[in-house]
């Protein structure tokens, strides 16, 4: 019986051992833990808790903590991604406002100064005025569509459109142009008509700022194009140049917000950098996708793929 209760008794006391020394084990795994997350937070690093343990429900926590490191990660860095690419837009939005307005300034200047100016030359200057005014507003404007795009605010129903009537009616709107710059056109459209989710307003704006983009930054190739075709699924509209292209480093770059070519800035490529921005965000809202391809000097492929609608 003595002897019996004595293996109790050291039974007791093993388990008591085995806790202390677990519980001891589990205390300096939560300050372990406890300081690692402390200095990740501080520090923002982009660290993960690593432990080794056997216990099933530590390791469970372990891997949601990591989860939601990660996720905060993720998030931090599209916070900076964004800060900087606001800071440069609002760099260019300056720049952009600041050179018509300038501008209009030096041309009231002249008028207020010169009073012996002939009417004829007054109103060349009043013309002038009026040029670079609408082109300050059309830039505001684009912010503001911009701004609707990005927070939600802009309704855009989609309906079953017609897409070779959309692609002949905005090709044709810039047949003068075209002529005048001596471009030679390539279209093919499909005999049978061919439907997509969308909306005709905004589809007419997406071709109207790819061709309009094709024809300024292609001109160079002096052969412009615009291709509808389709499988299964989906529609596509191909608009495409034979002017300089876009480098591999660019690529990824051209739909982000005030984003230009380098020589965008000069006289011959001014633009805001917002028209491909917009566009795929008017895309994207048509459950969209707009793709590009470009080899300098050969070809150089703009892809609106939209849902295609068979009934």
């Amino acid at each position: 019986m003595v002897t019996f209760l004595l293996f109790i008794i050291i039974g007791l006391a093993a388990l008591n051992f085995l806790q202390y020394r677990s519980n001891k084990s589990d205390q300096s795994n939560l300050t372990y833990l406890y300081k690692k997350l402390q200095r990740i937070i501080n520090e923002q690093t982009d660290e993960k808790l690593l432990l080794h343990t056997d216990r099933e429900d530590m390791k469970q926590l372990l891997i949601q903590i990591n989860r939601l490191l990660e996720h905060n990660q993720k998030i931090m860095a599209s916070y900076n991604k964004t800060e900087i690419s606001m800071r440069k837009m609002l760099s260019n939005i300056s720049h952009d406002l600041k050179t018509p307005l300038t501008v209009v300034l030096g041309y009231i200047e002249i008028m207020l100064n010169d009073q012996n100016r002939s009417q004829k030359e007054t109103d060349e200057l009043l013309q002038k005025v009026h040029g670079k005014t609408v082109e300050v507003l059309e830039l505001i404007k684009r912010f503001f569509d911009l701004a609707k795009l990005e927070s939600g605010d802009k309704d855009i129903p989609l309906t079953r459109v017609n897409m070779n009537e959309i692609c002949r009616k905005n090709i044709l709107g810039f047949y003068e142009v075209l002529t005048s710059k001596g471009f030679d056109v390539a279209i093919e459209l499909p005999e049978e008509n061919l439907y997509a989710l969308g909306n005709e307003e905004e589809l007419d704006r997406i071709l109207n700022n790819l061709i309009s983009n094709a024809i300024q930054y292609g001109s160079e190739g002096k052969v412009l194009g615009l291709t509808l075709r389709t499988d299964e699924h989906s529609v596509y509209v191909d608009v495409w140049d034979k002017g300089k292209g876009i480098s591999a480093l660019h690529k990824d770059l051209v739909f982000e917000r005030m984003y230009t070519l380098e020589d965008s800035r000069n006289k011959s490529y001014q633009g805001s950098g917002l028209g491909l921005t917009i566009t795929k965000r008017l895309v994207e809202k048509m459950d969209g996708e707009i793709l590009l391809n470009s080899k300098p000097y050969e070809k150089t492929t703009f892809t609106v793929k939209l849902n295609r609608i068979t009934y």
